[in-house]
């Protein structure tokens, strides 16, 4: 493929509101049915730049590549995109993107699962950089990128989810990027109900590149840096002071030992995707614990990457004063006096008011391979957790 320049000064002003209710026309496209208000940009218009965009990828012998013409990926910004339901908004930087809870993202509560909003989360990170027309063949890379053998990989990621969308629910999933240091970058999301705007969750996360050969962290190329800057937005989605998550050894009370990554754990970059570390973190939290609560927030920082190959062990720790979050099933009877009279004290001791019940259970989790000499970590998590509300029944006939 034959290498070509693309630099971007500043981002197209495309004629979308920055607000979530700011509706300056009465354009709208149907979504499964509903109508969404999107903006001025004529969706025909917009749908006929995405069929002329495969110029940019014709090769050294004049033919444009099959995968491109099916990917169509677009070179230029487009301010909406019917098909995924997307526009751009935040003056022209941000993107929103509308997506309906389907039945197969949701758990036998009728509730989206985690995972399922993490995916979205991730979904609608690489539909942005779709519509900004700096999307590469990578996964979510540049052109700066590709011409420099750099791919993205997450830092860390704290989410925070309030009340989870329910099946059949229509929501808007809004996010942005910004600075982070010198040679990374943050991404934020919002999800809000589009029938009440309630926001149902929040997320944001760090990056940082990484070169695709050596496996290596890499400092952002100038040229990279030209091509995202103008995007950046000073906002956050989540305001935060991070805590240092401890190391877990094998003591930890619960462990989860020989996880293999299946070929289908495998994303684009060739290494485990980041959704499939939480799966084998919650599944070693005890399943009575888990009928009861559900997660409220999800903390991880990512230390290295997992490969097929990796043979993986999970290692999970009840936080001390969350001693509701014990299975109290495996501690004799003094144990658990000990831990409930040291919980009382932590509560007295620190003034805080309420009883122990209303304390939010949380967990210390791990993810490292499992070597004959050294064991290497993945990821260090932490989860906070409360009560599941009563599921929701199936509307009557």
């Amino acid at each position: 493929m034959a290498a070509f320049s693309y630099t971007i000064t500043s981002p197209i002003r495309c004629q979308s509101g920055n607000s979530y209710n700011n509706d300056p026309t009465k354009n709208r496209i149907k979504v499964n049915g509903t109508s969404n208000r999107l903006s001025k940009v004529d969706p025909l218009s917009q749908t006929a730049s995405f069929q002329t965009s495969s110029d940019a990828f014709i090769s050294e012998n004049g033919s444009i590549p099959k995968e491109q013409i099916r990917q169509n990926i677009p070179t230029k910004k487009q301010c909406v995109d019917p098909h995924r339901q997307g526009l751009i908004i935040e003056g022209g930087v941000g993107y929103r993107q509308t997506v309906v809870i389907r039945s197969y993202e949701v758990g036998a509560d009728k509730t989206a699962t985690l995972e399922s909003i993490l995916n979205l989360l991730q979904e609608t990170a690489l539909n942005h950089v779709w519509m900004s027309g700096l999307l590469s063949n990578g996964f979510g890379a540049t052109h700066g990128m590709v011409r420099n053998n750099l791919i993205w990989v997450v830092s860390r990621m704290h989410a925070q989810v309030d009340h989870y969308p329910i099946w059949g629910e229509i929501v808007d999933i809004d996010t942005w990027v910004g600075a982070s240091g010198k040679n990374g970058m943050r991404r934020d999301w919002l999800i809000r109900s589009q029938a009440t705007g309630q926001v149902l969750a929040r997320a944001t996360s760090t990056w940082v590149m990484m070169n695709q050969t050596t496996r290596r962290l890499s400092k952002m190329p100038e040229e990279v840096r030209a091509e995202i800057s103008p995007w950046f937005i000073e906002k956050q989605a989540i305001e935060e002071a991070p805590e240092k998550i401890s190391k877990l050894d094998d003591k930890a009370r619960y462990m989860n030992s020989n996880l293999k990554p299946k070929r289908s754990d495998l994303d684009m970059n060739h290494h485990v995707n980041n959704v499939k570390y939480v799966r084998w973190m919650l599944e070693t939290i005890p399943d009575q614990f888990l009928e009861d609560h559900q997660l409220s927030s999800i903390v991880l920082e990512y230390r290295r990457e997992c490969g097929s190959s990796d043979i993986v062990q999970s290692l999970c720790e009840p936080d001390e004063y969350g001693i509701l979050a014990r299975d109290s099933s495996e501690e004799n009877e003094m144990s658990l006096l000990n831990r409930f009279s040291l919980a009382t004290q932590i509560i007295q001791g620190n003034g805080l008011l309420g009883s122990l019940d209303k304390m939010p259970p949380r967990y210390t989790h791990l993810l490292q391979t499992k070597g004959e000499a050294k064991s290497e970590e993945i990821v260090r998590g932490k989860t906070e957790w409360k009560r599941k509300l009563p599921a929701m029944p199936f509307p009557s006939k």
